[in-house]
């Protein structure tokens, strides 16, 4: 096979205190790859800026001046990360042969990117990366992340174990997932889905080199709960069963009720008929919620508006001017 052109795409919010070391890192493994000939001498590094409030595009804008390896994509705003992930992948992908996506924290093991190549090299599509453990979580963490990926296997949702977004993807799958146009785009569940020659590659995951991690527990449920409903009509399935069941209950407490009214055995009962209320009531608002999520998303469907919006575009502008690439001025051995 050809050496391919590769862009890591990196999607950044908020990110100008991890950013420039990010950057470094970066840099000397794409460098490296490219002395020792396993992919083109004008591969990028492309990161997004996806509605950062800080100085995080301030710093690209910086990082893109001194070397011509790097580059940038501006949002218009806050879209999320994983529509920032599609943002990068449209872009870059007219111009490459492969992908590979990490996120700028670098808690991802940046050293199997040359493993990921390697295996594109072979003739696989797409490449995941896969933690070994998640011993840097913390108890609460781990145990949620791993109740979710069973929940999503029991529902039949078919998804890479302790995968996150972490990956390549050749410009094959690249074009197979363009054909996905939902608006809830739920990465790690559609792009198996895509049924592409895939492998694995183990890793061990890193603690944060600073910064706030852009996913706390408010984030993270909804991202859950977002995965759910984007592939599985389970949960609305769990409710008529629910719905059956209750009706069984109350047609045996009806009889029962009628057999004491005929045998002279009623009793007011205040506990009782306020435990049944609260708790069908509690039962019938959860329902509605529950359906009212699935209509919204099909709300959201129907009205056909773009995932995102972008407002600069360095990595088209680089590859219409055909730049170069400039050597890096300060050498580091990779460690």
């Amino acid at each position: 096979m050809n050496k391919p052109l590769l862009t890591i795409a990196v999607p950044c919010c908020n990110e100008e205190e991890v950013l420039q070391e990010t950057s470094n890192q970066l840099l000397r493994v794409l460098t490296s790859l490219i002395k020792d000939n396993l992919i083109q001498p004008d591969s990028k590094i492309l990161f997004i800026d996806d509605g950062s409030r800080d100085h995080t595009w301030a710093l690209i804008e910086a990082l893109v001046k001194k070397s011509t390896y790097l580059t940038g994509l501006k949002l218009t705003r806050n879209f999320g990360h994983q529509n920032a992930l599609l943002a990068g992948l449209q872009v870059a992908g007219k111009h490459s042969d492969c992908i590979i996506t990490i996120d700028a924290d670098l808690q991802d093991d940046i050293q199997v990117i040359r493993t990921f190549v390697e295996r594109y090299q072979e003739g696989y599509d797409i490449v995941y990366g896969v933690r070994r453990s998640r011993q840097t979580d913390s108890f609460f963490k781990r145990n949620t992340a791993q109740g979710f990926y069973r929940f999503m296997t029991k529902l039949g949702i078919k998804m890479v174990y302790n995968h996150a977004d972490f990956r390549l993807l050749s410009k094959k799958a690249l074009k197979e997932l363009s054909r996905y146009g939902e608006q809830n785009m739920f990465l790690r569940g559609i792009i198996p889905l895509l049924g592409l020659t895939s492998t694995e590659v183990q890793y061990d995951r890193k603690e944060r080199m600073a910064g706030e991690t852009k996913y706390p527990l408010k984030k993270m449920l909804s991202f859950a709960f977002n995965g759910i409903t984007s592939f599985s009509i389970v949960p609305i399935r769990l409710i008529m069963t629910v719905g059956i069941m209750a009706f069984f209950l109350s047609s045996l407490f009806g009889v029962y009720a009628l057999f004491a009214k005929f045998f002279g055995h009623t009793d007011s009962g205040w506990t009782s008929i306020m435990i049944s209320l609260w708790f069908l009531g509690g039962l019938l608002l959860i329902s509605v919620g529950l359906i009212g999520e699935y209509i919204g998303k099909i709300y959201e469907e129907t009205k056909h508006r773009p995932r995102f919006s972008v407002e600069n575009d360095l990595f088209s502008s680089a590859f219409k001017e055909r730049k170069v690439p400039t050597p890096i001025v300060k050498k580091t051995r990779i460690r």
